[in-house]
């Protein structure tokens, strides 16, 4: 196998996974994965975010409080949305709601839990006038993120990328002692995974790409 199919290996089979043994993660595979993160791309170079990579079970509890918390919110905003449909519809959804309600509930017996970070003032955003969200400051934060699942899918670890921690901003920083100029935008629970790495289920390149123009 050439790098190349190594590499596409990898990609085609990095999905996100939250069912995540308890087996520690040493600190030199920690540290690879980390590395790999600080490698990202981002505009000017400024690297405008940090993380904290938190190992401690009382402060993951406590950060898992808050995200259970959220958690339980998107599940109900989820089937609210399924009212009306047919029972085994609803039943697929709940069923895979259920694996991120046991991450969120068992987040302290995760080995590492990734709070991603960043500085506002940093970011040089383009699109904060549009009449839609702003998405453009992040061009510069979650490449981070991929790079550290790629890399941890490589160490033969798994993780997810999740966002609804970033709804308890404060009281995050206030657990983690980050100063207010620094914003949440991620966090990645880290570990073994219980079970296989991909294949993935993603739309065909025909439904992805256009060429020269808008052809949808």
């Amino acid at each position: 196998m050439t790098d190349a199919d190594t590499f596409y290996s990898f990609l085609s089979t990095t999905r996100s996974i939250r069912r995540i043994s308890n087996r520690a993660v040493d600190d030199e595979t920690l540290e690879r994965v980390l590395q790999a993160a600080i490698w990202a791309p981002s505009g000017g170079n400024r690297q405008p975010w940090r993380m904290i990579a938190i190992r401690d079970p009382d402060v993951k509890q406590q950060i898992g409080d808050l995200y259970a918390d959220e958690w339980a919110k998107y599940v109900d905003f989820n089937m609210q949305k399924l009212e009306g449909q047919p029972d085994d519809v609803r039943n697929a959804v709940s069923k895979g709601l259920s694996v991120g309600t046991k991450l969120a509930a068992s987040l302290a017996d995760i080995p590492v839990v990734v709070i991603f970070v960043h500085e506002q003032a940093s970011l040089y955003i383009t699109d904060l006038n549009y009449e839609r969200a702003s998405v453009v400051g992040g061009a510069s934060l979650y490449p981070a993120v991929q790079n550290l699942l790629l890399a941890a899918r490589v160490e033969g670890l798994g993780g997810v990328l999740t966002t609804l921690i970033c709804a308890r901003e404060q009281e995050v920083q206030d657990i983690l002692h980050i100063p207010r100029k620094w914003g949440v935008h991620a966090m990645v629970p880290l570990g073994y995974p219980q079970g296989q790495h991909g294949p993935l289920s993603r739309a065909p390149l025909h439904k992805m790409v256009n060429y020269d123009r808008w052809t949808d």
